[in-house]
């Protein structure tokens, strides 16, 4: 193994898992640290649902699976966040960080979320949705953690208390000779620019023999070739069958699919008092799933920020999210109970909560069907899934992943 991923939630882990293996290495995604060694592969990536846990849980996760990776001969460690840089003023990301660097004996860390790919960009230390700072871009109202700063240099400032340094753009347009150069100059960790793919692969050059990155998926591009691997092809069998599509994210993209996919999929709305209620249960929900004639029905529970809010403040924020993501993973483990093969689950949360419903093992990757979102096989069962963070693909996106899966298209 040469690559080792440490990823704060499911959706991004697959996001990674899909670079790698497009860039030739031959990639793993494994839910959660496996107990035992790891089969033959470049590159593993653990999936963790440490992103919103207490600080000291995400902590002692992330050096776990560190630990595991670094057994199986892993020589690079990324810590993989989302590519708006998810987290509060308490962490995660700065005090995983901060102990993984500590561990790994690393004194430089480059943090870059750039995923130029899904309009993620970092400018003057600023990180950029399109054409809208992070905290105009619908982010601020995210219901666990609101992204209200743009500033990645005050943000991860908050959290941790490594000095915080910048690699400006005009440094990485002058190569990775550059930013090594720079990245020697302290002991810090260093939020570095970059707006385009090419910078990530200068990026990229610049970490050989690094011990520890963090970023979002496109930190990843250019670290395949510093140990010679180059793009080759997947093969991929989709499975037909009965089919669901699953969304707990409240995003401004995923709230536009859902609104576009209803209208030609019959759809159930998971309301906060319905779940707090007891009134959809694991049971109620899968004999809608299977009573609907469509193959793929919709079942979500994204509203409107508003409502998410006024629910939060009804129930509690940490018991609305927790009943909702307990819903899914027994509706999750439910419906494969009864036979269904293709799931496409929207949000990293929900995705965390479907994974774990499912007891998934080691899920290999297949064909991608959006940026940042590839097909999966769960273990070697006839079981298929995608697994999308909420601010990811087109309007198209439920519709187009479920014909993929099923190797149609």
């Amino acid at each position: 193994m040469k690559i080792g991923v440490v990823a704060d939630d499911f959706t991004g882990a697959s996001d990674i898992a899909l670079t790698l293996a497009e860039a030739g290495m031959n990639t793993l995604l494994l839910a959660g640290i496996p107990g035992e060694a790891s089969p033959v592969c470049d590159a593993a990536v653990i999936s963790l649902k440490s992103r919103t846990a207490p600080v000291a849980e995400a902590v002692e996760q992330s050096l776990k699976a560190c630990d595991w990776l670094v057994a199986q001969g892993a020589e690079q460690i990324i810590f993989k966040v989302c590519s708006t840089f998810d987290s509060t003023d308490k962490g995660n990301i700065g005090p995983v960080l901060e102990a993984l660097a500590v561990r790994l004996d690393e004194r430089a860390v480059i943090v870059c979320p750039a995923f130029p790919e899904n309009g993620r960009s970092v400018y003057q230390g600023h990180l950029f949705v399109g054409d809208r700072l992070l905290n105009e871009s619908g982010m601020q109202n995210h219901p666990l953690t609101p992204m209200t700063d743009p500033d990645l240099r005050r943000v991860l400032a908050r959290q941790t208390a490594w000095p915080v340094a910048h690699v400006p753009i005009r440094t990485v347009s002058k190569g990775a000779e550059a930013v090594s150069t720079a990245l020697e100059t302290q002991t810090a960790m260093f939020i570095v620019d970059a707006i385009g793919d090419d910078d990530l692969y200068t990026i990229g050059t610049a970490a050989k023999g690094r011990k520890l990155l963090c970023g979002g998926s496109g930190i990843a591009l250019g670290l395949p070739r510093n140990f010679g691997f180059q793009p080759g092809s997947s093969s991929w069998a989709g499975v037909s069958g009965k089919g669901v599509v699953l969304s707990g994210s409240c995003s401004l993209a995923t709230r536009a699919q859902i609104g576009k996919y209803k209208q030609s999929a019959p759809s159930l709305e998971l309301t906060a008092d319905g779940i707090m209620a007891g009134t959809h249960t694991a049971e109620t929900v899968a004999d809608w799933v299977m009573a609907q004639t469509h193959d793929a029905p919709l079942v979500y529970s994204s509203a409107e920020p508003e409502v998410v809010k006024a629910a939060q403040e009804r129930y509690g924020q940490t018991v609305v999210a927790d009943r909702i993501e307990g819903l899914f993973h027994d509706l999750a483990a439910e419906l494969a109970r009864r036979g269904v093969s293709r799931i496409v689950s929207a949000g990293g949360e929900t995705s965390g909560a479907v994974v774990k419903g499912l007891e998934a093992g080691t899920l290999a990757v297949g064909i991608r069907l959006a940026a940042g979102v590839p097909a999966l096989r769960v273990d070697d069962r006839a079981l298929v899934i995608a697994l999308k963070s909420g601010n990811f693909g087109d309007e198209d996106f439920f519709a187009t992943a479920m014909a993929k899966l099923a190797g149609d298209q």
